[in-house]
């Protein structure tokens, strides 16, 4: 449900703004980032997700995720960066036929499936990783659950997520959520 996305988008950004440098070396369920890498990844790879929402030209690659100089201002880009992807996603049609990511056909709506699970999925990760809670609507959760199960293998023959983590079908759905994703949700960072 598109109007299900500003929640989601509301709830990553006021993870976002919860971060503090001190944060930065924290590991995160995602098995080769640490805080700073994730943020790293998300402003990366947030233009992309852009210019394919809005089907304009794709930035130039420039030196990848690890390049990037998060500078100080990192948390006031990620929420303009969330707000232009809510926006462009919402407009009319965008959601509709295919569009161009980094020279890759693909649909839009698998784009707008893809923006949905940044904001939920590397939400939890950032909150789990710096110790902040993860309240997730019920709503939100079984509406990208139903979004992404269908497609879950193929994105795990692209790298895209790890091995399904099994979960009980009696759990809370964002536990079956995060399973489906390749993430454990009893995970905790390791002791520092």
């Amino acid at each position: 449900m598109p109007e299900l996305l500003p929640r989601a988008a509301d709830r990553f950004t006021g993870i976002v703004r919860a971060i503090e440098p001190a944060d930065f070396g924290a590991p995160t369920p995602c098995a080769d980032y640490d805080v700073r890498a994730l943020l790293r990844h998300l402003l990366y790879w947030g233009p992309f997700l852009l210019a394919a929402a809005r089907r304009t030209e794709a930035p130039a690659p420039g030196g990848g995720e690890v390049a990037l100089d998060l500078g100080e201002d990192w948390a006031d880009r990620l929420d303009r960066q969330a707000a232009d992807l809510t926006e462009a996603l919402l407009r009319p049609g965008a959601r509709d036929g295919m569009t161009d990511f980094g020279g890759n056909p693909l649909p839009a709506s698998m784009l707008y499936a893809m923006v949905y699970d940044e904001f939920v999925i590397h939400g939890w990760d950032l909150a789990t990783a710096t110790g902040r809670p993860f309240d997730l609507e019920t709503e939100i959760a079984t509406d990208l659950y139903e979004l992404l199960a269908p497609t879950a293998d193929v994105a795990r023959e692209m790298k895209v997520y790890g091995p399904e983590v099994p979960v009980p079908a009696s759990a809370p759905i964002l536990d079956r959520l995060l399973g489906l994703t390749g993430r454990d949700p009893a995970w905790t960072p390791p002791v520092r």
